[in-house]
């Protein structure tokens, strides 16, 4: 605890908590507002994920706190099974994930392929991008993100033809937009620390409290205590539904993956102390668990508050507690400030940060490691935007396995002709698997009738039950063409074994 208290590591920890919470106050409550949820849901979240997951948390330098990547799973469940479900959820999350730290299974996430998660931000990002464009007009998005891209067409023709704040609201989002690109291309070093985001607030809910342009305002209670809504003995009861399960599971798996994912990529860009996972995985679990129980947002380990927290300097996880403190004084001491601000300015922040997470450059990337990794990167993204979250997911990790069961099942199959009139060899060179099956049945029917087959193995380092019966299967048929198949069937079946006994 001395290291807390050191002058000049508790001074770069102010600093970088003030930092922090300049990034985090404008998008907690955009993320909220894109989650279908109040903004005072997003700063509770906030306040919990700095205040209590940074004294306990396992990555030293890592904010948590409402992701944008669970902001789509959030929309989906409260617009299928109401508000009051939410709670429920992402307390069983909370404890889903606690029993996964206990049990030590924080480092297996890392196991999640990069291309998936790369996948799966981009498809997040395309659908936040696809809502908000509809918020920055004032206009309530649709459930899917091809229904919102469907009708963003028509919302953008009534804007120009019709009356209301649409068009007011777009051009403060656009302004919101244009003022975060400009000052990230353009901003000062000696002022790198200022977040555009906070600048595009200023200066947006300025200009339109002056201008008394009449757009949509965000709406935060004078008493952050009565946005906390305890979830009742009805509501757990309907914990016990199968589809919130599975949304339980899905907040738990999701937001434990980006947790993790997160504290690597942040470990890379210190020289500190490095991320305890299972001790993480815990703390983030305390975080929803709490979450759940006053019906505020998930949270996650959030990279784009973390980065701006190693940037600015931050040496502890004091700078993280300090953050969350941050959040509740201005949320209990300036609501009113906070009331100020334009909703369409929030959804244009998150429209930018959408776009950042779309980066279609990876592909590139990917495919240096080969093309069928940039593919399940692609597949991933393409299926989160045209189903949902977790279907686009699990088409990424399904893809995954099969590629690496192709790169398991390199097998080469030779036939070749002896010297010896009605004799042939086939040579079996690497892993024969199932998946190889077609190609050793294709090779076998090009064998002539009455030849005399001899299997050669020396270089066949695996066979599985597929293979070995499909061997066996044509020894027993070769006699109707006048065929025969030499093999020592004895050491054949002790690759089976042994290969049986290295797959337990």
């Amino acid at each position: 605890m001395r290291a807390y208290f050191s002058s000049n590591l508790f001074g770069r920890d102010l600093l970088g908590s003030i930092v922090v919470f300049l990034v985090a106050l404008p998008l907690c409550m955009g993320i909220a507002i894109a989650s279908g949820m109040p903004p005072a849901a997003g700063l509770i979240t906030g306040i919990i994920g700095g205040i209590v997951v940074g004294v306990i948390a396992g990555s030293p330098l890592q904010v948590s706190g409402p992701a944008a990547g669970l902001a789509v799973l959030v929309f989906e469940l409260v617009r299928e099974h109401g508000v009051g479900a939410l709670g429920p959820v992402v307390l069983l999350a909370g404890l889903i994930q606690i029993a996964a730290g206990l049990c030590r299974v924080g480092i297996w996430f890392r196991m999640t392929s990069p291309a998936v998660v790369a996948g799966m931000l981009s498809g997040i990002g395309i659908l936040i991008v696809a809502s908000q464009a509809h918020v920055m007009l004032d206009a309530t998005p649709l459930a899917r993100g091809l229904e919102n891209f469907t009708a963003l067409p028509g919302a953008l023709a009534d804007v120009f033809t019709g009356g209301g704040t649409g068009l007011a609201a777009l051009g403060v989002g656009v302004a919101t937009i244009a003022i975060m690109l400009g000052w990230e291309k353009l901003r000062p070093q000696k002022l790198r620390f200022v977040p555009g985001a906070l600048l595009a607030v200023v200066a947006v809910t300025a200009f339109v409290q002056f201008q008394g342009i009449g757009v949509n305002k965000v709406d935060v209670p004078s008493n952050l205590l009565s946005a906390i809504s305890l979830p009742g003995f009805s509501d757990m009861g309907r914990l016990l539904e199968p589809s919130l399960l599975v949304a339980a599971l899905t907040f738990a798996f999701i937001a434990s993956a980006e947790t993790l994912l997160s504290a690597a990529a942040v470990d890379r860009m210190h020289d500190g102390a490095r991320t305890h996972y299972d001790r993480e995985l815990t703390a983030q679990g305390v975080g929803n668990l709490l979450c759940g129980m006053v019906g505020a947002l998930p949270m996650t380990g959030v990279i784009v508050r973390s980065a701006a927290n190693v940037q600015a300097g931050s040496a502890t996880r004091m700078a993280a507690v300090l953050h969350g403190g941050w959040i509740l004084v201005f949320a209990m001491l300036l609501p009113w400030l906070m009331r100020m601000t334009p909703v369409s300015c929030l959804a244009g922040i998150l429209v930018y940060t959408g776009v950042k997470m779309i980066n279609f450059k990876q592909v590139k990337h990917f495919a240096a490691y080969g093309k069928g990794t940039a593919f399940i990167y692609v597949a991933t993204t393409l299926a989160i935007v045209a189903t949902d979250l977790l279907a686009g997911v699990l088409v990424g990790f399904a893809l995954s396995l099969f590629r690496l069961a192709l790169l398991s099942s390199r097998l080469k199959v030779n036939l070749g002709q002896h010297e010896e009139p009605g004799s042939a060899s086939l040579r079996l060179t690497g892993i024969a698997t199932f998946l190889k099956v077609p190609s050793m049945a294709r090779t076998l029917e090009q064998v002539p009738p009455n030849t005399r087959v001899h299997l050669v193995m020396d270089e066949l380092h695996h066979v599985d039950q597929a293979s070995f019966e499909l061997l066996r299967d044509w020894s027993r048929n070769a006699g109707t063409r006048g065929c025969e198949l030499v093999v020592d069937w004895i050491e054949l079946e002790r690759r089976v074994e042994g290969t049986a006994r290295k797959a337990a």
